[in-house]
């Protein structure tokens, strides 16, 4: 099912999030923010986005669907990126931000199992994009650094 997915003014996207108390099926509302992500042409989703305020997101790039449940980041690299990064809460503007270009991250996935995984480049910035939104960071925070 497509999910409304809120725009910036609202106030759901600026509350930090809560981590999920497993074990619980998350399965329909993944399959619900894939569906909206997929719709308006996403590479990642936050549950926030969907009106949640629970540390969810989705990301999907080369074809390949992942699922991170109370994400966090363990540590970044000093090197950086900068990203020229939209955002579905944000219709059609677009900011340059310098982020860190290799992350080591943990989280779970929709069977509870937990990862410990280093992220980079693409993967390492849509990731901070989307634990952003975790934290009730927006892109256009971005522009008054």
């Amino acid at each position: 099912m497509i999910l409304p997915v809120l725009l910036y003014k609202n106030k759901k996207l600026r509350k930090i999030n809560k981590n999920i108390i497993k074990p619980i099926n998350l399965n329909k509302i993944i399959k619900n923010m894939f569906d909206t992500m997929y719709y308006y042409k996403g590479i990642g989703l936050s549950a926030p986005q969907i009106g949640k305020n629970i540390n969810l997101f989705i990301i999907s790039i080369n074809n390949k669907k992942m699922i991170f449940i109370n994400s966090k980041i363990i540590s970044y690299s000093k090197n950086t990126i900068i990203s020229n990064e939209g955002c579905l809460s944000i219709p059609n503007i677009y900011v340059n931000i310098k982020r860190k270009k290799l992350i080591k991250v943990e989280y779970y996935d929709n069977k509870w199992k937990k990862h410990n995984k280093i992220l980079n480049n693409n993967m390492s910035i849509i990731f901070q994009h989307e634990y952003d939104h975790i934290k009730g960071k927006l892109i256009i925070d971005y522009l008054k650094n």
